[in-house]
C-alpha cells in the first residue's frame, strides 16, 4: 500500500499546502488592511500638521502681524498660501513654484482672479469671523506643491481669519505626504520581507502538527498490512486514548475486523460440517457399490436410491446456504400471496407414517415482496419440523398483525427448552431426541428456514405453545418496501 501513496497526493501534503494557502493569504490581507491603516493615520497626522502651520499663521494674522513678518521660509514642508476673500494672493511661502488643491493657482502675490473652493467644490461658511478672531472650520484639501522643481503630494488646511484693520483672509497650510509615502513604503518593503518565512513557519509547523495526528493512522495502517500478510484475524489495531475522529477509525476498524473473524470462523466451520456430514453418506454408498460388485444378490437398490436421494437433498441444502452466505438475492422479487402458497402447501403434503390431525386457520394477510420458490421451502421446512417432532396434532394459523404477515406453526410435542431456542437456528444443530439422521436430518432445516426468512426482511422466533409443544412464528413485513435483507 505504500508503494502505491504519492508524497504530493497525501494527506499531510494536501493539508499542508492548504493551510499555507490560507495563511499566506491571510498574511497578504492583514498587511494590506495594516497598510491602508498606517496610511490613513499618517495622512490623519498631515492633516493635523497643516491644521497647526494654517491656525497659527491665521492667529498671527489676526493680532495684527504684516505678510513680510510671517515665518514662511519652509515651502518644501509647509507651504503656505494667503488670499483674501475675492480670491486676490496676498502671500505665499518662498520658492514655491506651483501649487494645486487650494483653487488658487497663483505662487506670487496679485490680483485675485477667483473664489475660495475647494477640491471638493465646497466653500467656506460665508459668515467671516470677527476682527482679530480666527474661524473654528476647517476645510481639507488634497494637492501638488513644486518647490526648486520638485513636485510632492500634500495635504492641505484651510483657516479663516480677521485682521485689526477687518480684512478677513484665508490661510492656505500645507503637510507633506512624502514621509507619510516613504513609511508606507518602508513597512510593506518590511512586511514583504518577512511574509516568506512566517509561510515558511506556517507551513513547517502544519507539516508537523499534521504529521503528529496521522501517527495513528499509519499504526493502523500498518496493523492492518501485518494482519493481511499474517491472515490472523484476532488481532486489532491499536486504538488511540484521544477521544477523536482517528479512535473512532480504529473502534471501527476493529468491530469490521471481528465481524469479519466471526464470519471466517463461520465459514471454516461450515465448510468442516458439511465435509464431516457427506463423508457418512459417501462412505455408506461407496460400502454398498462394493458389496453389490461383489455380491450383486446383496445389492438392495431401493435403499441406495434412498441414500442417493438423502445425499441429493444435503447437496442442494448446502449449495442453498452457500449462496444465501454470498448475499444471493431473487433477481427480480414479486408480492407473494403466503397464504395461497400455505393453502397449496397443506392439500399436497402426504399423511405420512403416523396420523397427525393439522388443524389450520389460514386468514388473507399482506402479501411478502420475495421469491415465491423460497417462500415454499420455508414453509415446507416449518411443517416437515412440525410433522417430525409432534405427537398427535398440529396447528397452523395465518394472519395479519400490526402490519405484517404472521405465522405461527404450533406442535404437541416436547417443545424446545430456552436454553435451546437460539441454538436450533445454528446449522448441523440436532436436538438430543432427533441425533437420528433418518429422524432429525442433517439439522439444517431451521438454519435454512431462518436465513430465508431474513432474506426477506422477516424474523423467526420459537417459543412454547398451549399444546405443550413448540410454537415456531414468522413475521414478514408488508410488501410495500423490499426487504431489507
Amino acid at each position: 500500500m505504500s508503494r502505491l501513496l504519492d508524497p504530493l497526493g497525501s494527506v499531510r501534503a494536501r493539508t499542508t499546502m492548504g493551510a499555507t494557502v490560507v495563511v499566506a493569504a491571510a498574511l497578504v490581507v492583514m498587511a494590506l488592511a495594516v497598510l491602508s491603516l498606517l496610511r490613513a493615520n499618517l495622512a490623519g497626522h498631515a492633516d493635523l500638521q497643516a491644521e497647526m502651520t494654517a491656525r497659527g499663521i491665521a492667529a498671527e494674522l489676526a493680532t495684527g502681524t504684516p505678510y513680510e513678518r510671517l515665518d514662511l521660509d519652509d515651502a518644501e514642508e509647509r507651504p503656505v498660501q494667503i488670499v483674501n476673500s475675492s480670491g486676490r494672493v496676498l502671500a505665499v511661502s518662498e520658492d514655491l513654484q506651483a501649487i494645486s488643491g487650494t483653487g488658487h493657482p497663483a505662487t506670487t502675490p496679485g490680483p485675485g482672479t477667483a473664489a475660495l473652493v475647494s477640491a471638493d467644490g465646497d466653500t467656506p461658511d460665508e459668515e467671516d469671523p470677527r476682527p482679530g478672531q480666527v474661524s473654528d472650520e476647517i476645510l481639507h484639501t488634497a494637492g501638488r506643491v513644486t518647490v526648486n522643481g520638485r513636485t510632492a503630494d500634500h495635504r492641505f488646511a484651510a483657516v479663516e481669519a480677521t485682521t485689526p484693520a477687518g480684512q478677513t483672509v484665508t490661510v492656505y497650510a500645507g503637510a507633506s505626504l512624502a514621509t507619510t509615502r516613504d513609511a508606507v513604503a518602508a513597512v510593506g518593503r518590511g512586511m514583504l520581507a518577512g511574509l516568506p518565512l512566517l509561510v515558511a513557519v506556517a507551513a513547517a509547523l502544519t507539516w508537523l502538527v499534521t504529521r503528529r495526528a496521522l501517527r495513528p493512522v499509519a499504526a493502523i495502517r500498518g496493523e492492518l498490512a501485518e494482519i493481511t500478510s499474517s491472515g490472523d484475524l484476532a488481532r486489532r489495531v491499536p486504538v488511540s486514548r484521544s477521544r477523536d475522529e482517528v479512535a473512532e477509525l480504529a473502534h471501527t476498524t476493529n468491530q469490521t475486523l471481528a465481524a469479519l473473524e466471526r464470519s471466517v470462523a463461520r465459514q471454516r466451520a461450515f465448510v468442516a460440517d458439511a465435509a464431516h456430514e457427506l463423508r457418512t453418506p459417501v462412505a455408506s454408498l461407496r460400502t454398498q457399490l462394493e458389496v453389490g460388485a461383489a455380491h450383486p444378490h446383496l445389492l438392495d437398490v431401493a435403499e441406495l436410491t434412498e441414500d442417493v436421494v438423502r445425499l441429493q437433498h444435503l447437496a442442494a441444502d448446502l449449495l442453498l446456504l452457500a449462496r444465501l452466505d454470498a448475499g444471493d438475492r431473487p433477481a427480480s422479487p414479486e408480492p407473494v400471496d403466503v397464504a395461497e402458497l400455505l393453502r397449496d402447501e397443506l392439500r399436497r403434503r402426504p399423511a405420512g407414517a403416523r396420523a397427525l390431525t393439522i388443524e389450520a386457520d389460514v386468514s388473507d394477510a399482506p402479501r411478502v415482496l420475495g421469491s415465491r420458490v423460497r417462500l415454499e421451502r420455508v414453509l415446507s421446512n416449518l411443517l416437515d419440523n412440525a410433522e417430525r417432532h409432534a405427537a398427535s396434532r398440529i396447528r397452523v394459523n395465518l394472519g395479519a398483525g400490526d402490519g405484517a404477515t404472521v405465522l405461527r406453526v404450533a406442535d404437541d410435542g416436547v417443545g424446545v427448552s430456552p436454553a435451546d431456542r437460539e441454538r436450533i437456528f445454528e446449522r448441523f444443530v440436532r436436538l438430543d431426541e432427533a441425533r437420528s439422521r433418518d429422524d432429525g436430518g442433517a439439522g439444517l432445516g431451521l438454519a435454512i428456514t431462518r436465513d430465508l426468512v431474513r432474506a426477506h426482511g422477516g424474523d423467526i422466533t420459537v417459543g412454547d405453545a398451549p399444546e405443550g409443544g413448540a410454537l415456531f412464528e414468522i413475521r414478514f413485513p408488508s410488501c410495500t418496501a423490499p426487504p431489507s435483507g
